[in-house]
């Protein structure tokens, strides 16, 4: 039986990143390395790696995540992103969203051990819950899906003219390049790939900005939409 990895000590830079809630913080990786690991949210060799290649990695997002809007995390998995950008962002109200229940589980555990009041965990997939909570303002995802598919689950999630911040590796101006006309047809009107992080994390963490214009999904995403709100309005008469 193999010994499980140790998790190293928190660098220095992640006490600036995460300021008041460092310890918050390093409780969250502490959990990460040990039921996260024993839960199988993430494998064991990423505990070493855990603060530089996770946690850090996505709580740099938060300087492209505008002041005080609203969050939804798409498949936020064992939390990433939205954990770490809850922990440095305590002005924003953020969702996270998730279909597995051990998963959700874990992050409802978390998020009441760490006191994340502005935190909501919701289980269930993006095309399920359309129309059943208001939209966000932002969208965030890491390693969820190929962006053309992943923004066919996140898109239709936000207000007009709303964004979403996916976290991606090198192929990210290729996939971006692949995705642009599964875009267009879901109300995306401009694109952009940010390098977030510099000085914090190396490399840099790679970012896929999609905005939206007035018709968050499309078409076909607006009458879906409309027809969940009129069904929760029956409901409520």
């Amino acid at each position: 039986m193999t010994e499980a990895a140790e998790l190293p000590p928190a660098p220095e830079v992640a006490r600036d990143v995460f300021g008041e809630c460092f310890p918050e913080a390093v409780r969250y990786a502490e959990l990460l390395a040990d039921v996260g690991v024993t839960r199988g949210l993430i494998g064991p060799r990423e505990v070493p790696r855990l603060w530089e290649r996770h946690l850090l990695n996505c709580a740099v997002l938060s300087e492209v995540v505008p002041e005080g809007v609203t969050v939804c995390d798409v498949g936020s998995g064992a939390g990433l992103p939205g954990i770490p950008l809850a922990l440095t962002r305590p002005d924003l109200q953020i969702t996270l969203l998730e279909p597995l229940l051990r998963r959700t589980n874990f992050l409802q555990e978390v998020v009441e051990l760490l006191g994340l009041d502005h935190v909501t965990v919701v289980r269930g997939r993006a095309e399920e819950v359309l129309g059943k909570f208001p939209p966000v303002h932002v969208v965030t995802a890491r390693a969820v899906a190929p962006l053309d598919r992943l923004a066919g689950w996140g898109v239709p999630l936000l207000r007009p003219y709303g964004e979403m911040l996916a976290l991606k590796g090198d192929t990210a101006e290729e996939e971006l390049k692949q995705a642009r006309a599964a875009l267009s047809k879901l109300g995306v009107v401009e694109t952009s790939v940010l390098h977030v992080g510099e000085g914090i994390v190396d490399p840099p963490s790679t970012v896929v900005r999609v905005e939206v214009g007035e018709s968050p999904g499309g078409v076909r995403f607006a009458a879906k939409r409309a027809k969940a709100a009129s069904k929760g309005t029956r409901r409520r008469r």
